[in-house]
């Protein structure tokens, strides 16, 4: 290295050090610097995602729960059909045993014996062949006992194998409520800090407790309407589709029940169901949907408004369609 070299390599290491030896003084080691305050245009940008995010995983807490549902109900079915089966294996295996006296008297007890203890159908029946002294009865009666031995044991391995996909259901069933519950509290945070910063708050009608619909939907659509105004006022709670509560997809379930139209329990599903319409050509009664993930939904009511549960704090209310959710409006359905 030339001695020019060498200096400009010092005049580097001395740079560094004394930059570092400035940064040490400006803020000491172990001391670090506190995260700015957020603005309320940060609480209404976090805010925003927060609502799409929220209300696209309560729908995937309904989709979890309708499954568990029915898995759990499958297994209470098959319990029932495992103690049905039982019972009658049980006639059957005392009707058998009564041929044991017969048996004894054949110097065959022990064949008659090891079939009523035995766990294996095909063996039961593979022994009754060489028990030439039954009537065709009696045949008849260890066939059918063979049979049931094979139902009940199918029915128990059945009902096994739907207890272990309801519990894996109810694992899924709890990990989405905790996430779920995750994104309320950092909603519940925000708005402790700005009150008034949620963009997708702006109730257009008195929200305290009941409305009379008076827009010109008529027929089932007027049904559903009626339905929806009055339950305005009933809180908010995910996972809840009546009388007392509501989220958004059982509220426009219960809605357009009244109307003669049985619609699915999440929003995907009821997105797929009628004929889909663009915003221009909405209509009252109309279900409208929102985010990317349609995580949310309500019912256009005319006038370019909606009837909807928002989310968790807030209840059932109408709301102009104009600014926030025409910002995030997707297609309507017209059941």
């Amino acid at each position: 290295m030339t001695s020019n070299d060498g200096r400009r390599a010092a005049r580097r290491i001395a740079t560094g050090l004394g930059v570092a030896a400035a940064g040490s003084l400006i803020l000491p080691s172990g001391i670090a610097q506190a995260d700015p305050e957020p603005t309320r245009e940060d609480v209404e940008q976090r805010l925003d995602e927060l609502n799409a995010e929220a209300s696209s995983v309560v729908d995937d807490y309904n989709a979890a729960k309708e499954d568990y549902d029915a898995a759990k109900k499958k297994v209470e079915e098959l319990e029932e059909q495992v103690g049905d089966e039982e019972e009658r294996y049980n006639e059957l295996r005392d009707k058998i045993a009564s041929f044991a006296s017969a048996a004894y008297r054949s110097n065959d007890l022990s064949a008659t014996t090891t079939i009523v203890s035995a766990d294996d159908p095909d063996a039961i029946l593979e022994q009754s062949a060489d028990l030439s002294y039954l009537s065709a009865n009696q045949q008849a009666q260890l066939e059918e006992f063979a049979g049931s031995s094979e139902r009940l044991i199918n029915l128990k391995e059945e009902a096994e194998a739907a207890l272990e996909k309801a519990e894996a259901k109810k694992e899924e069933l709890e990990s989405k409520k905790d996430e779920v519950d995750a994104k309320i509290a950092e909603q519940e945070e925000l708005l402790a800090q700005f009150p008034t910063a949620d963009p997708a708050s702006d109730s257009t009608v008195d929200s305290s407790g009941g409305a009379t619909y008076t827009g010109p939907a008529s027929g089932n659509a007027r049904a559903a309407l009626d339905f929806a105004y009055a339950q305005v006022g009933k809180p908010y709670v995910y996972g809840a589709s009546g009388p007392d509560s509501y989220d958004c997809s059982g509220l426009t379930m219960r809605a357009w029940a009244q109307g003669g139209v049985s619609l699915p329990r999440t929003t995907y599903a009821q997105a797929e169901v009628g004929q889909r319409v663009s915003r221009s050509a909405l209509q009252p009664g109309d279900l409208v949907f929102f985010y990317g993930s349609l995580g949310h939904m309500g019912i256009y009511a005319g006038n370019g408004q909606m009837v909807h549960a928002p989310r968790t704090g807030r209840n059932v209310e109408v709301v102009s369609l104009s600014g926030y959710w025409d910002s995030h409006f997707q297609f309507g359905v017209r059941p």
